[in-house]
């Protein structure tokens, strides 16, 4: 399970507690982030992706199924580009093939100014911009909590270098490689992620299916958790 960018594994929790009686859960914490070492300078997604390999091949796990959401779910398509035999599954939601491969341009450099003005303030200054742009509507207050708690921790030597390196990838060219079961969870109000960029990864991806979770934003597994948890439960279940 590999999370978003401001974010770290505790943004699996609700999962956790809805899965993890049918199925073995691993949600890392990528370099930077939550309880992991920064990472080393110059890091593209590809190391990232590198990254989560070695994790997978230290505790002999292979192949996985592999979740991932927002930056995660693009992370998940760079490890498939790099260990296609490591990977069984694919579940991305609210992904991107990079912000690159996703997103116009213009829309790609405002992101990447915001993050590089404003991850030297402190967390509080900037968290409660972020939080409409995340959520389609009104979450329970404990979700709030949860993900202010986790952005308010944000390191700047974990999430600057992490996202420009998201800024910069385009993996549009892997999508049409992809040759295991694919399920793509998008929120129908997502901002961050909308519709176009679900329906791109669709028609790129061969055999994909798209779940269109209606009425909920681009946090998906936390503002609808038992709807999201229910189409992976399915989507698992399926795989051979």
């Amino acid at each position: 399970m590999l999370h978003g960018g401001w974010s770290d594994s505790r943004e699996w929790r609700l999962q956790i507690e809805g899965l993890s009686h049918q199925f073995d859960l691993i949600a890392w914490d990528a370099p930077g982030c939550g309880g992991s070492h920064d990472p080393r300078a110059g890091m593209r997604l590809a190391d990232y992706a590198e990254a989560v390999c070695d994790l997978v091949g230290a505790l002999d796990l292979e192949p996985v199924h592999l979740c991932g959401l927002s930056f995660g779910g693009g992370l998940a398509i760079a490890v498939y580009q790099r260990r296609p035999k490591h990977v069984r599954s694919l579940v991305l939601a609210s992904a991107y093939a990079g912000w690159k491969g996703s997103l116009p341009a213009a829309e790609v450099d405002a992101r990447l100014r915001r993050v590089q003005a404003e991850i030297h303030l402190p967390p509080s200054s900037w968290i409660d911009d972020y939080l409409p742009g995340f959520f389609a509507g009104p979450v329970a207050p404990q979700v709030l909590e949860l993900v202010r708690s986790i952005m308010l921790e944000v390191r700047p030597a974990g999430t600057l270098p992490m996202l420009t390196a998201f800024a910069e990838a385009d993996l549009r060219d892997v999508l049409p490689t992809i040759a295991v079961p694919t399920l793509l969870l998008y929120g129908s109000e997502d901002v961050r992620s909308p519709r176009p960029v679900a329906e791109a990864l669709h028609a790129a991806i061969p055999g994909s299916r798209l779940v269109l979770l209606p009425g909920v934003g681009h946090v998906s597994n936390l503002e609808a958790p038992e709807v999201f948890n229910a189409e992976v439960r399915r989507f698992l279940r399926s795989v051979p």
